[in-house]
């Protein structure tokens, strides 16, 4: 009897597949070799869509759209047009900037008054981890905005 890698179910020697997972036993590894790791990708991760060159020539000017909201966006538009990667912050950044004007003009109602200072907080909290995704050179969608259907 084989083990199973994936899911430590005993299988037959002459089985071809796992009956529990499927996992093709014929590309399992060997005794002595390392199992494949398997991890799940995260969809809202398009790190591996962009150009590495393109991340690190353009992080600094990335930055700029959570660091300085309305200018930084406007610098980077001007200043790296021709950057995917940059668009894809600035888009990012402008979901969160409009979440921001909202929060203002909702905060003309007493009750909103309330959980105004709440939300401004939750979206500076946002604004940061995704500065800290571009200092890691990463593309991620900005947390709580990302399923806003605008700006794909």
């Amino acid at each position: 009897m084989k083990i199973c890698p994936r899911c430590n179910s005993q299988v037959d020697d002459a089985a071809p597949n796992c009956w529990n997972c499927g996992l093709d036993l014929s590309a399992a590894p060997q005794p002595g070799q390392q199992a494949p790791v398997f991890t799940a990708a995260d969809p809202y991760d398009h790190t591996a869509s962009f150009d590495p060159r393109d991340v690190s020539d353009n992080k600094v000017i990335a930055m700029l759209v959570y660091l300085i909201p309305v200018f930084g966006i406007l610098i980077a538009i001007i200043g790296s047009k021709e950057s995917p990667y940059v668009g894809f912050h600035v888009r990012q950044a402008l979901k969160i900037t409009v979440c921001e004007i909202l929060n203002v003009i909702l905060c003309v109602t007493i009750l909103w008054c309330i959980a105004f200072p709440i939300v401004y907080l939750i979206l500076e909290i946002v604004k940061i981890i995704c500065f800290f995704s571009i200092c890691s050179g990463k593309a991620k969608e900005a947390p709580i905005v990302k399923n806003l259907g605008f700006l794909k």
